[in-house]
């Protein structure tokens, strides 16, 4: 329960609102977690609770383990040396031993930024490495009359976005005070932050917490911004970011959630930033309330983000969404089936649609609308990606961009004069994107199109072309881009630069004429080289026996040789390399004081490059879609209450096969929506599931799919239970691992979802495992949901008689005689058909034609006949039920007809004649068999 906060020199208190609570903390000074002070003295708990100082802050773990179990974009920072320029570790902070709650002097407030209350979890200065002492961050609170109301919000909300190739997906937590329930919550959102705003304006927060590094100012994040703009009068707390720990996440949600929401442990296990929101909540939370949760005493749920379906992280791995599980370096995944993508932002997107996809009909059908018209119009398919290609990452180009260094080093002044270089790249690609969208037909491109007539594009460019010269551009190689970075900015706009830049230039040009020299004086094939570490050196490619001597001049030091090419220097070319970097600090000094004050009068346009990244991210995931569909035969799918896939096939086997995977169908209704799907071992059970996902998701997600045709029912959510190994993680035993596999899809599952569910119940004895799958069975049976259960306990199949809905379908297999042993084989068809196996004992088969012992087998076979005669009771249908199965089977195809017939009367007019005489055929039969089973 939670309590107000209470003075610490009074031992009880008048209860409060949570309001009242921390309104009451402005202008007190507290000792958190460290040693007791007079003025405050938290509780054995509080002081118990105060995580150990970690470094785990979500967003700096390895590439390897944000990807391992879900496929979460990788948590990495960018490569050092990338052309976004160089980026700095942010230094986390201590605590300090005393800190002071209150308002700032109001000469300190700045309207630009957000209303921020410091607290003891607030860091100092974040940017400056090694930091250590604390530094209060200027802060503000706004904590006005209204919040003492009793009709004041109760709702704070953590917030987290990843860093590096993971900014963009978003981590949320969020706790009402007046009730002990946390809604968690992972998404992805583009540049725009869409999904964020909405989430938030639902919840109605009265603080937002967010890391004290997406919040420094002068150089705080996007989302930021963007919150504070839409929330004015909410709130902000800044904690350190290592507070934002997905571990202690965990370990909260482990020791605080009720048992009976437990499973929601599997759904976020893998969702690293939802947990380090909810980490650095709940500490923030015991904080205001000097009180920490009682065990086992929250409700803690996880909700996906809108308009998407979810899919938890065991699906995403047992699917292969985006880490094949045999080996996590090949790219037969799903994602590596459609990943052609030719830019960073549309192989994000990608990623983000497959592990989130939509569930609007209509958003779906615009992209597959733009997808038909990429395949049928090459001109446009080769024009769009030929611009596509050529763009850079927009998304991480607008991230350093807007940052402001608060240091001027020769390494900021660098990077920023790249990145304006790309900039001016980007937007003289906006010109040729808009040409080879001129001519579109489909509203979703049309609108792409439309965007791109934003009269900033041309503004921001004409600012930046009076400044930097028409030639500067991105270029390949490190010279290149030094080259194109000293003459970026124009002729006679600082005479000084100008002056720097012929002294360079003459340097450059002594350095190759005194190159020459040396090749005249020794008679050598000397070439001048560069690379960023070494600057200027001598390369050469020779004979050691061409040398005289079989060695170099003692003039040649800090010599390498790989092969026959020789690296080396000389004193002389040292220097003039010091002077050529001396030479490059002035002018890129100078260069950079232009482009700052260029900078500053962009800004104001530059959120128009936000909606440039968005479309440049979509049509490059489209595009990727249609390059797919042209490597193979896919087809549009449809979208109806029918599930029916005909000649479908496994994508990721295609991939992997030399030849075409053997094609089945589908077919699954309101009326027919559970099938029990039975077979040998290795007939293809397996992967027939994971062929009916991997299509779902396909559809949904704007692509076409493999199959000759398709119609799919939106699933809300996709389940699996197709894993059956330990997990020594949590210390599960196969057996416990399903269990709670299946009690997640029980407690979550409704009548939109897609469920598939492979051998379950073989982790203990049979008859537990056969009475526990026909329990689970008759209680998805009472759902809606499109549900394939796949199994080798036979007795199963006998669902079928008494529930009308459950389908039969089992894989074939053939009997071929083996000449060389004289022995009976199966052969796998891998073709799925109508009615249960007649295959029996196929455990024992599979065990002869191994290497086991003849006497064992025998044994084997002797003992299995008597169980399953001891086992098994025949169970039949009686006529009633057959009739009932008629009249069941016909109202859902009238329904089904009556929903999505676009047939014309005639046809409509023979298809309601053939059902009306498929009816009278199974009533006929109905009744013959009611009068063999009274003879």
């Amino acid at each position: 329960m939670l309590r107000p906060e209470v003075s610490s020199t009074s031992s009880s208190a008048p209860a409060a609102s949570p309001a009242l609570g921390k309104a009451r903390i402005q202008g007190r000074r507290y000792n958190f977690g460290l040693q007791e002070t007079p003025q405050s003295r938290p509780s054995a708990q509080a002081s118990a609770s105060t995580p150990p100082g970690t470094s785990g802050a979500a967003g700096d773990q390895s590439s390897s383990s944000s990807s391992s179990v879900h496929g979460h974009p990788p948590r990495t920072r960018p490569a050092q040396g990338s052309y976004f320029g160089n980026k700095r570790s942010n230094a986390e902070n201590i605590f300090a031993s005393n800190f002071t709650f209150g308002t700032s002097s109001s000469s300190a407030r700045d309207s630009n930024y957000p209303q921020i209350l410091k607290t003891p979890l607030s860091a100092g200065n974040p940017q400056r490495s090694g930091y250590k002492s604390w530094t209060p961050q200027m802060g503000y609170s706004a904590t006005s009359s209204s919040a003492v109301s009793i009709h004041s919000p109760s709702v704070i909300v953590a917030v987290v976005e990843g860093r590096g190739l993971a900014r963009g997906e978003i981590g949320m937590a969020s706790i009402d005070l007046k009730s002990p329930q946390i809604i968690l919550s992972q998404f992805a959102d583009n540049t725009t932050y869409a999904k964020v705003i909405t989430k938030l304006k639902i919840l109605s927060p009265l603080e937002i917490i967010m890391s004290n590094t997406a919040c420094v100012v002068g150089n705080s994040t996007k989302l930021f911004t963007l919150i504070t703009e839409n929330f004015k009068n909410v709130n902000f707390t800044t904690i350190q970011r290592k507070y934002f720990s997905e571990t202690k996440g965990l370990e909260y949600i482990e020791q605080l959630c009720i048992a009976e929401f437990s499973t929601v442990l599997m759904e976020v296990q893998s969702k690293y930033y939802c947990l380090a929101a909810v980490a650095a909540l709940l500490k923030y939370v015991e904080f205001i309330q000097n009180s920490v949760y009682a065990p086992k005493s929250l409700k803690i749920c996880f909700q996906g983000s809108e308009q998407t379906a979810m899919i938890d992280s065991s699906s995403a791995q047992n699917l292969e969404l985006l880490i094949n599980n045999q080996d996590c370096r090949n790219n037969h995944t799903l994602f590596g089936v459609l990943n052609y993508t030719k830019t960073p932002g549309g192989s994000r997107r990608l990623r983000s649609n497959i592990l989130e996809p939509l569930v609007d009909i209509e958003t779906i059908n615009m992209r597959l609308d733009c997808v038909q018209e990429l395949l049928q119009d090459e001109e446009l398919f080769f024009g769009l990606q030929s611009v596509i290609s050529r763009f850079l990452d927009t998304e991480q180009l607008l991230s350093v961009l807007v940052q402001i260094p608060k240091q001027d080093t020769v390494n900021a002044a660098e990077s920023k004069i790249t990145n304006l270089i790309y900039l001016k790249h980007t937007l003289e690609l906006v010109d040729p994107l808009k040409i080879a969208l001129k001519n579109c037909n489909t509203p979703l491109l049309r609108a792409y199109c439309g965007s791109l007539e934003d009269k900033r594009f041309g503004i921001i460019l004409e600012k930046i072309k009076t400044i930097i010269n028409d030639d500067a551009r991105y270029m390949k190689g490190c010279l290149n881009m030094r080259t194109q970075k000293c003459y970026a900015v124009r002729s006679n706009i600082n005479e000084f630069l100008d002056i720097a830049r012929r002294t360079y230039t003459e340097i450059v040009d002594d350095i190759a004429g005194m190159i020459s020299q040396l090749a005249e004086k020794y008679s050598l094939p000397l070439r001048t080289s560069f690379s960023s570490a070494r600057g200027f050196f001598i390369q050469m490619t020779a004979d050691c026996a061409a040398l005289p001597n079989n060695q170099l001049p003692s003039e040649f030091i800090k010599i390498s040789k790989v092969k026959n090419s020789y690296t080396f220097t000389s004193t002389d070319l040292i220097k003039m390399n010091e002077r050529c970097q001396e030479s490059l600090r002035e002018i890129y000094h100078m260069t950079y004081m232009i482009v700052c004050k260029l900078l500053s009068e962009i800004y104001e346009h530059i959120h128009c490059l936000y909606k440039l990244s968005d479309t440049v991210s979509m049509l490059d995931m489209l595009l990727s879609f249609a390059h797919a569909c042209t490597l193979s035969d896919y087809v549009r799918p449809e979208f109806t209450d029918t599930l029916a896939i005909k000649q479908g096939w496994h994508p990721i086997l295609e991939k992997i096969s030399v030849e075409k995977p053997i094609a089945n169908n589908t077919f699954i209704t309101e009326g027919s929506n559970f099938l029990i799907i039975t077979g040998p071992n290795m007939s293809g059970k397996s992967t027939y599931l994971k062929q009916i996902a991997l299509c779902q998701i396909m559809a949904q997600i704007g692509s076409y799919v493999p199959a000759e045709y398709s119609s799919f029912r939106i699933a809300e959510q996709i389940f699996t239970r197709i894993s059956t190994d330990d997990d020594i993680e949590t210390n599960s035993s196969t057996f416990m691992k399903e269990m709670k596999e299946i009690a997640y899809i029980l407690h979550n599952a409704n009548n939109k979802s897609l469920i598939l569910i492979d051998e379950l119940g073989r982790g203990t004895n049979t008859e537990e495992g056969i009475g526990i799958c026909y329990a689970v069975c008759e209680y998805l049976l009472g759902l809606k949901a499109f549900t394939l259960f796949a199994t080798h306990f036979l007795e199963l199949c006998h669902i079928e008689v008494l529930y009308p809905n459950v389908e039969n379908m089992h894989f074939e297999v053939q009997h071929v005689k083996n000449t060389s042993r004289n022995k009976e084989a199966i052969l796998y068809t891998y073709k799925l058909s109508r009615g249960l196996t007649e295959e029996k004992n196929y455990g024992l088969k599979a065990a002869e034609v191994s290497s086991l012992p003849p006497s064992i087998v025998l044994d084997a076979k002797e003992i299995t006949t008597q169980i399953t005669g001891q086992i098994l009771q025949n169970q039949r249908s009686t006529p009633e039920m057959e009739r009932q199965r008629a009249v069941y089977h016909l109202a859902t195809r009238l329904v089904q007809t009556a929903r999505n017939s676009q047939l014309d009367p005639d046809s409509l007019r023979t298809y309601l004649s053939n059902l009306k005489k498929k009816y009278e055929t199974d009533f006929l039969r109905a009744e013959q068999f009611s009068g063999k089973t009274e003879e």
